[in-house]
């Protein structure tokens, strides 16, 4: 999946491509308004970030080109926060406005979100099965031998944190940047604790000795089980 970055600071330019890379994004960058139209009109793209204020024009004027092109997202980045501009970005048909500064994790989760409205996909992988659980990502439900099993909104992204990284030790910090979105600055190493406790509740035959979630010992943990 193609993304566009229209930005003309080069260190945030910078850091963007490498965390859009990580999330498995093929990037292009561009660092001003002229050679964005170049891009536009001679590739395609799933998706465009557009800095609102460029040094030979706006990010307007290449919403403007992008959406010519077709039914293409767009999110602007931009320090203007104010009504005004809000509303003229998404009366361009801007899908979504993200104030500087921001965090990875915010932008990556909108990203995410706006291709979901588009029909598009990061990942061609909706569900993900580990011995009895499977996790639908269309439905943002889980089940346990076919029977629903309520999470929470946190629950519900530490789970998928894990299922994204099958197999993978996840450190007690990559868990916690993973589901910061959802509970802001309320969740910390003493609480991820507690929500890893609720998903062996919840998920596991035997939570005194789990079989999914595995504790490992001095690293963090990680989702194993045989996929159904």
């Amino acid at each position: 999946m193609r993304i566009l970055l229209v930005e003309d600071d080069r260190i945030i330019a910078s850091g963007l491509e490498y965390s859009l890379t990580e999330e498995g994004y093929e990037t292009v960058v561009c660092g001003n308004v002229r050679s964005a139209k170049e891009k536009i009109e001679n590739e395609r793209f799933d998706l465009c970030l557009l800095d609102l204020t460029l040094p030979d024009g706006s990010g307007y004027e290449v919403c403007r080109l992008v959406k010519e092109q077709g039914d293409i997202p767009v999110v602007f980045l931009t320090a203007c926060d104010d009504e005004v501009n809000v509303v003229m970005g998404l009366d361009m048909g801007a899908d979504d406005y993200v104030t500087k500064p921001f965090r990875i994790r915010e932008l990556m989760s909108r990203i995410k979100s706006v291709l979901r409205r588009y029909g598009k996909s990061e990942s061609a992988k909706s569900v993900f099965a580990f011995g009895p659980v499977r996790l639908n990502t269309l439905e943002a439900k889980v089940y346990k031998d076919d029977r629903e099993i309520p999470l929470t909104a946190l629950e519900y992204r530490l789970l998928l944190t894990f299922a994204a990284n099958e197999g993978q030790v996840l450190s007690r910090g990559q868990l916690l940047e993973g589901i910061w979105d959802v509970a802001g600055d309320f969740v910390n190493d003493n609480t991820l604790t507690v929500y890893i406790k609720r998903l062996r509740d919840k998920l596991e035959d035997n939570p005194q000795e789990p079989a999914l979630i595995k504790t490992v010992r001095g690293l963090g943990y990680k989702l194993e089980g045989e996929k159904t």
